[in-house]
């Protein structure tokens, strides 16, 4: 289950909370910021073995930890099936282990569900997706998960665009 100390420092009334791997969490990160609703933001690592990893550890592609970005939001102002097409539209979801120029375990796709109906929105909304046809055949392996731990990133990774006076993308958009 989620470890509160490590997880959410803040989390406000009738805020939820989701998590999402789609590459690069710099990128990944800017999206969700952009979307009213969303109350929060923090980059980190989920779905390994190692406690308490560094990006350094990560980048290794030997602690089954992906880069991901926990988002707090309103659902009276943005709903999880909003946010789900964020995170299709954002990344490539038919590539394993990788986004654009970035290769490695550390780079998959994740959706880390914390409820019963997160987890059938996710699974609807990749069937739904695999039907459209705008994959053009290629099968989603998007990984959809229970939320394990999510571990806090190096400060200097959070809200990386910001700190630096300007957006960027190191995500591929379809």
């Amino acid at each position: 289950m989620i470890e509160k100390e490590i997880l959410q420092p803040n989390i406000q009334k009738n805020l939820q909370i989701a998590i999402f791997a789609a590459g690069c969490f710099w990128g990944v990160e800017e999206a969700f910021q952009q979307q009213k609703g969303v109350k929060s933001t923090m980059v980190g690592y989920t779905g390994g073995w190692l406690e308490k990893p560094t990006y350094r550890n990560v980048c290794t592609d030997k602690t089954g930890h992906a880069e991901a970005v926990q988002v707090q939001f309103d659902p009276n102002e943005v709903s999880y099936q909003q946010l789900l097409d964020i995170f299709w539209f954002i990344h490539d979801p038919t590539t394993k282990n990788r986004q654009g120029p970035d290769i490695g375990s550390q780079y998959r796709s994740i959706i880390a569900y914390h409820s019963s109906e997160q987890e059938l929105l996710a699974k609807k909304s990749k069937e739904d997706l695999e039907r459209s046809g705008q994959l053009k055949g290629r099968n989603i392996v998007t990984e959809i998960l229970p939320a394990s731990t999510f571990y806090k990133a190096e400060e200097y990774h959070q809200k990386y665009y910001q700190k630096r006076g300007g957006g960027g993308s190191c995500y591929p958009v379809l």
